[in-house]
């Protein structure tokens, strides 16, 4: 008898095309479902019931927002930028892309980015088995002012103190993604008024 594989502990979320690689048919996977050891969220994704890690709203992006990259306060908050907690997983999607049907949880606050924007600063973060795409730092505060009348202005100043209190920052990034993404101009404002 073929050996049977074995779902991996520190991962959890899978796409059919994981299982399919890690040796999983059709069939087994419909019995791991009917076992209870697998959860289908969609036709394409699967949430491993006997996942042993830390838990992150984030690994769920990719099954509803393909593309979708953390942004705004949820990066903030994972950056250790603000003490806001947002009322769900900010998730910026390309300005063309489409978000599946949405889950009741995690709730997630799509913002549609153009093509430079959702590009620029994304980087893959990697935790055990799971990842998930998020901006940088630097691209994190720039958006946050960007869209400073949509975040807050009290939680945009906290951003920016708490980003210039860091000794990982990096104010060349910062400066050349507020001049790509056009606010160069209330970026250098904010930093006279703060440094």
């Amino acid at each position: 008898m073929a050996d049977t594989p074995i779902l991996p502990e520190d991962q959890k979320i899978f796409s059919m095309q994981d299982l399919r690689k890690k040796g999983f048919s059709q069939y087994k996977v419909n019995r791991l479902v009917g076992e209870g050891k697998l959860v289908k969220l969609n036709k394409s994704y699967y949430e491993n019931a006997e996942y042993h890690g830390e838990e992150s709203d984030f690994y769920y992006t990719e099954v509803y927002a393909p593309k979708g990259v953390i942004c705004l306060l949820s990066a903030a908050v994972y950056y250790h930028l603000t003490t806001f907690i947002p009322d769900g997983v900010d998730v910026a999607i390309p300005r063309k892309g489409n978000v599946s049907a949405m889950p009741d949880w995690p709730k997630l606050n799509v913002h549609y980015y153009t093509d430079d924007r959702h590009s620029l600063g994304a980087t893959t973060v990697r935790e055990g088995g799971n990842e998930f795409r998020i901006y940088d730092m630097e691209k994190t505060v720039v958006d946050i002012v960007f869209y400073r009348e949509k975040v807050g202005i009290g939680e945009t100043k906290e951003i920016l103190v708490n980003y210039l209190q860091r000794k990982d920052r990096n104010l060349n990034r910062l400066l050349k993604y507020a001049k790509l993404m056009k606010c160069d101009k209330t970026m250098r404002q904010y930093l006279e008024v703060l440094v």
